[in-house]
């Protein structure tokens, strides 16, 4: 239910706002896997298609805050605060996805940036997916960690239940509330979302016991790295991160979605489809490429030139 309500929003989002769309990323900073966002969402500034020339990939974070930069080049080795290995590792990634380019000077070789790391994020929007409230989980523990920590600019639970007084009364007072139909793509805003203040250190509870909870205190630049790593994250992974089922009821929606003809739903291909399911019919999967969809429907963009020497106004340092 929740994998269906979670691709029929963000398909909603897509089609209905400017904003970039991912699913499930880490959303912590002090224990990276301890909370992940159900829905992140980027809003962007003018500088995305700057962004967007580079490369349709995630760009490393370790190579923006290197200090490999834009003019001279410079040894690899030098430029990284971390493991060689790493190191070697983050640099052949940028290298590959046109962010580094390469030179050899002595037989070493030499970085710098194609082009400089434009600032292309706005804000962060965090969305928690709750679409039955009789069945919360772990929500008020999520929903006080993202207010305590400030991650993201805005936090916002969206569920198919009626929400009652009762149920606002239950969650904290900056957390938005959206009331979602995943069939007729109804959006509610049921209550706004208070901003958050992302720029100042924040708390973050990372273990917690019937007497006892740890937390710890995260500085502001620590939040800074860790909202573009989610910014990048989200440009590089989009939300079909999915693939079709090689089913012969496999009717794919026209924004990519995995429809089941047999079952006359959305399904989630990990869980839902292969020789266990009954109305399993072993076929190619779908022709159908996700991609093109997102390019098409999102300010995401598929195949960029890339960014040369001479585009980026940077031969003068050659």
């Amino acid at each position: 239910m929740e994998f269906r309500f979670e691709l029929a929003l963000a398909a909603h989002l897509e089609a209905t706002t400017d904003w970039l769309i991912a699913r499930q990323l880490g959303g912590a900073v002090a224990d990276p896997g301890g909370r992940i966002m159900d829905l992140c969402a980027v809003r962007t500034t003018d500088a995305l298609g700057d962004r967007a020339a580079i490369t349709s990939r995630e760009i490393p974070s370790l190579a923006i805050e290197s200090d490999v930069g834009a003019g001279a080049a410079v040894d690899w080795r030098d430029a990284f605060d971390c493991s060689i290995e790493h190191a070697r590792s983050v640099v052949d990634r940028s290298i590959d996805c046109g962010f580094f380019e390469v030179e050899r000077h002595n037989g070493r070789r030499y970085v710098r940036q194609t082009t400089r790391y434009p600032d292309w994020i706005d804000s962060l929007v965090g969305i928690e997916n709750k679409p039955d409230l009789a069945r919360p989980g772990d929500l008020d523990r999520q929903l006080r960690v993202d207010i305590a920590l400030g991650l993201f600019d805005e936090v916002i639970l969206a569920t198919e239940s009626y929400v009652t007084r009762a149920h606002l009364n239950r969650l904290p007072d900056s957390v938005g509330v959206w009331r979602f139909d995943p069939d007729d793509g109804e959006r509610t805003v049921v209550r706004e979302p208070t901003p958050l203040s992302p720029d100042e250190p924040g708390i973050e509870p990372t273990n917690a016991e019937p007497l006892r909870t740890d937390i710890a205190v995260v500085d502001a630049d620590a939040k800074a790295r860790k909202r573009r790593r989610i910014a990048e994250r989200a440009y590089g992974k989009g939300w079909r991160t999915y693939d079709l089922p090689a089913c012969d009821h496999a009717a794919p929606t026209d924004d990519g979605r995995p429809y089941c003809e047999w079952f006359d739903r959305i399904v989630d291909p990990a869980t839902d489809c292969g020789e266990s399911c009954p109305g399993y019919e072993p076929a190619e999967s779908p022709d159908v490429d996700l991609r093109a969809i997102r390019d098409e429907r999102s300010p995401w963009v598929a195949d960029p030139d890339g960014v040369s020497r001479s585009q980026s106004g940077l031969g003068r340092f050659l």
